[in-house]
């Protein structure tokens, strides 16, 4: 049996618009930049000031006749009561109208070019034409290169770069053949490059360290026969194994320690990764000015080309036509609005930092505990916006250029009752690290001790959880001879 019953709720949901805001807010400046484009792309009603005015440059007529002046219109208090013909009217509808924007004639930052560098993979195919006897090798030797990554390691299993060498040119390459050829290329400059994993990345650069015989000696050993006690750094086995004295043995744990575990360091990538600030924090006399890093963001407006396909006279459209004008310009209001209102918002936010970490922009020392909450209870939004705001997002100050996450601390409490960042303890805790006895170090009981005696309450799981997000390892391991 159907039973037809009514119900009522109370929700909330997100509109369209909404939506693309929460979606641009979240955006850095570079990603935004490349959102207007596409946006640009995909409406028509859409353009930019610059095009505009490279436009009426190149159509400027001969002689322009009078017009007769249009009478004003009333300006509506809202963007929801803007009419079409209001924005095709409205010469400055757009995103950064003057009184938000920069001088359009202020003089462009210089950007220093990149050097132009022959990629390691050409210096490194330079070098084997000297020394590989057929083109078999030398294949091989291509293929093994264009496998490396970014920090010089062959990732991929050899057996399976042989196979498709094998499979793409009909041969018959075996794998002993391939063995040889990566040995030579691991010999070369820099040495250690294309090994597969850190053991012989090592084992490679001793073989051509220019040292004494019989320390490379001993360290090719170590490396080889007694690579886990050198990762434990238990010194006292590998003494007693090699039969040597601490003093020989520490020589040879330089020689180790000086090698680099990187060898291509990142040369294999063609890409150069800049952080680009969305914020700019000038301290003017103790007065903070802040603004948004938007110089290069192209200046929005509605296309006025559409006015007669739209206008009451205009008898030239279709009913589809005009209907379809009419929700781009629908989706091109929003877009602009969207962009506006992302721009205040993240204003807000910033002004709210900066006020809150007053200290750290006048002396870019002390960070108070500080999260989302707070921001969001100053500004008036909620939490999940400010972490939109805060994502992927940076600022650049006197003291640098930060990710904005670096301002939101949890606190510890002292024995006075006032909270303390943790960013202050981490560094605390990285002092006393770097001062420890190398042949004693501290272990994390030792130090929350320490840091306790100084009045802040810290466990020594909290010391542990901070030590390893500073990526530094255990006692143990820092144990040196």
């Amino acid at each position: 049996m159907i039973n037809l019953s009514q119900q009522m709720r109370l929700g909330l949901k997100l509109t369209p618009q909404q939506v693309q805001y929460l979606k641009l807010l979240q955006l850095p400046t570079m990603a935004l930049e490349q959102r207007i484009k596409t946006e640009l792309e995909v409406n028509p009603l859409l353009e930019t000031v610059e095009e505009l005015e490279q436009d009426a440059e190149q159509t400027e007529p001969e002689e322009t006749p009078a017009e007769t002046p249009e009478e004003p219109k009333e300006t509506a208090e809202s963007d929801d009561s803007y009419s079409l013909e209001d924005y095709l009217n409205d010469d400055l509808a757009g995103y950064k109208s003057p009184e938000l924007s920069r001088a359009q004639d202020e003089e462009e930052e210089y950007e220093r070019p990149i050097a132009s560098t022959v990629p390691m993979s050409e210096r490194l195919l330079s070098q084997l034409r000297l020394q590989l006897d057929n083109d078999t090798d030398f294949l091989i030797a291509e293929e093994i290169i264009g496998n490396v990554d970014e920090d010089g390691y062959l990732r991929r299993d050899l057996e399976l770069v042989v196979q498709d060498l094998n499979l793409t040119f009909g041969m018959e390459i075996p794998l002993a053949q391939a063995e040889q050829v990566i040995k030579k290329i691991q010999l070369l400059d820099p040495p250690g490059i294309a090994a597969r994993n850190l053991q012989e990345c090592l084992i490679a650069q001793v073989r051509v360290a220019r040292v004494e015989a019989t320390i490379k000696e001993l360290a090719l050993k170590v490396l080889q026969v007694h690579f886990e006690d050198l990762k434990l750094k238990r010194f006292e086995n590998l003494s007693t194994s090699l039969h040597i004295g601490m003093e020989t043995l520490k020589k040879v744990i330089e020689l180790i320690q000086h090698l680099n575990p990187k060898p291509g360091e990142g040369e294999f990538s063609a890409q150069e990764n800049y952080i680009t600030p969305d914020f700019i924090v000038e301290n003017d006399e103790g007065e903070f000015i802040i603004s948004l890093h938007d110089r290069n963001m192209p200046s929005l407006r509605i296309n006025k080309a559409y006015r007669d396909l739209v206008a009451p006279k205009g008898k030239k459209a279709s009913k589809e036509a005009k209907d379809f004008i009419k929700q781009k310009f629908e989706a091109a209001k929003w877009f602009i609005a969207s962009i506006h209102q992302r721009r205040e918002t993240l204003l807000k936010v910033m002004r709210a930092i900066v006020e809150r970490q007053r200290q750290w922009f006048e002396e870019g020392e002390v960070l108070k505990p500080m999260i989302y909450k707070d921001i969001a209870e100053v500004v008036g939004v909620d939490i999940s916006t400010i972490s939109r705001v805060v994502n992927s997002k940076y600022v650049q100050t006197e003291f640098g250029v930060h990710s904005l996450k670096e301002f939101f601390t949890s606190g510890l409490e002292t024995d006075s009752g006032e909270d303390v960042s943790n960013q202050t303890i981490k560094q605390r805790i990285k002092d006393i690290i770097s001062v420890e006895d190398p042949k004693k170090p501290l272990n994390d009981d030792r130090i929350a001790a320490m840091v306790g005696g100084e009045g802040v309450k810290i466990a020594r799981r909290t010391v542990a959880k901070y030590r390893e997000q500073m990526g530094i390892p255990i006692a143990r391991l820092r144990k040196k001879i």
